[in-house]
């Protein structure tokens, strides 16, 4: 196969003038390109399962905005709700009828949910729903667990996942000890991790908070019965479960995780999916903890854009075409069921290729309905620790190999990959057939981060 040399001399010098007015210039650490060593290419447009840069050139998207573009970029019945939602204002910081119509849908959609309180992101959500949960319960400490990145909020800075993965605890400068103090870690898939804070903490944790997929250190799987058992542990100890739904909301099925692994928490939190990858959130669960919440109780929350007219719009839109059409689901999972099984059997392939030399490609792969990951560590990923031993000089290899021949994946070794509706058999057989010729190559065992070639 050809090497593509693609020009991005426009995005070069776009990136030389953001580092004069923002930090790192970007807005959002993992756009920068650091961790695959090169400098970030600047988005246009984009339309279906395709996103286009500033000079021309094309991509596969396999971010979709980090999960929200389920139904691809551009989709005409989102872009129409929103244009119509435009010609009546932008924002009125008062009760509109789309908030209770975008609360009906939610409750409609998750089984555990009750009442919602509409925010606008899902770092926003989770931050509120530990509030709730402590004044709830009357309790100061949770639980989280190690790799679970649940946003920037300052309690929740500490052992988190996306671009947090290297550092230490707590995980940014400006948290402070105390805030950290009372934030308990726990390992994912291990029940006696968390049996063992509550026992050391008696009477004193509110909550437990957890993605019920991990899919900011990759995507891990839970294990058999984890779910439930972390369930019955909160039972047990009066505290309350909490799922963080922001990537597996809406994503896996319809309902969430729980609807998927049929397992009911208190209190649940969304992200930017419920608007259409508009800034949005939502928390919500049991009608009584949420009548905790101001004015119904003594919880303060407020935001003046939360349930704004253009993010229900697009929300609602996006939301009510997945009820109506359940085969978006099937479509999904079976794509990307057809990229990640390939991914596996190319790697596979590798392996019996290279044994005769000793070489092993190195690699696993994990997923489930649309979202995965291709771990550059030859060892089973199931939590935080094993997730870290992921190689990502590899992978920065492979990423600047797959986007240099049109194919945008996570600029992150520790992030998950998105199907969307608008993906076919044409996306996904391109894709393989890019990654098997990486894998072919002798040099892509020593590709080297940041050189975009192998």
């Amino acid at each position: 196969m050809t090497m593509i040399k693609p020009n991005f001399a426009r995005s070069s010098e776009l990136f030389a003038e953001a580092l004069r007015f923002m930090p790192g210039g970007v807005n959002s650490p993992v756009r920068s390109f650091k961790a695959v060593g090169r400098e970030p290419v600047f988005i246009k447009r984009a339309d279906g399962a395709y996103i286009f840069d500033e000079d021309g050139n094309k991509y596969i998207d396999y971010v979709g905005s980090w999960g929200p573009a389920i139904l691809g970029h551009n989709n005409p019945r989102v872009k129409s709700a929103l244009l119509a939602a435009i010609e009546n204002g932008l924002s009125f910081g008062a009760a509109t009828e789309a908030e209770t119509a975008m609360a009906k849908l939610l409750t409609s959609a998750a089984p555990s949910l009750e009442m919602v309180r509409l925010v606008n992101s899902g770092t926003e959500a989770v931050m509120s729903a530990l509030r709730v949960a402590r004044g709830f319960t009357g309790r100061e400490k949770i639980i989280k667990f190690a790799g679970c990145y649940h946003g920037h909020s300052d309690a929740l800075l500490v052992k988190a996942g996306s671009g947090l993965l290297s550092g230490a605890s707590p995980d940014s400068a400006g948290v402070t000890a105390s805030t950290a103090a009372d934030t308990l870690i726990a390992g994912f898939n291990s029940l006696d991790s968390v049996a063992a804070l509550f026992e050391g903490n008696k009477g004193r944790i509110a909550a437990l908070i957890l993605e019920p997929v991990p899919a900011n250190i990759g995507v891990v799987l839970p294990e058999k019965g984890f779910l439930e058992g972390v369930r019955d542990i909160c039972d047990k100890e009066g505290a309350l479960l909490i799922f963080d739904e922001v990537i597996t909301g809406f994503r896996l099925a319809f309902g969430g995780a729980q609807e998927l692994f049929n397992i009911k928490p208190d209190i649940s939190c969304f992200g930017k999916i419920i608007g259409a990858g508009l800034p949005a959130g939502a928390y919500g669960g049991r009608r009584d903890v949420m009548e905790m919440v101001a004015p119904s109780g003594p919880v303060y929350q407020a935001g003046t854009l939360s349930g704004n007219p253009l993010v229900t719009a697009a929300g609602i839109a996006q939301l009510s075409f997945l009820r109506e059409h359940p085969e978006v689901y099937k479509h999904i999972e079976t794509e990307a069921g057809r990229l990640f099984s390939g991914l596996a059997e190319i790697i596979q392939k590798s392996n019996r290729r290279n044994a005769s030399a000793g070489k092993d490609a190195g690699c696993v792969v994990n997923s489930i309905g649309s979202i995965g990951s291709l771990f550059f560590t030859g060892e089973k990923v199931r939590d935080f620790s094993s997730a870290l031993k992921s190689d990502t000089k590899r992978y920065a290899g492979y990423f600047s190999y797959m986007l240099d021949n049109g194919v945008y994946l996570a600029p992150a070794q520790f992030e998950a990959l998105f199907v969307s509706d608008s993906h076919t058999g044409r996306e996904i057989d391109r894709t393989l057939e890019l990654a098997e010729d990486f894998f072919s190559r002798p040099e892509s065992w020593r590709a080297a981060a940041g050189t975009g070639a192998v």
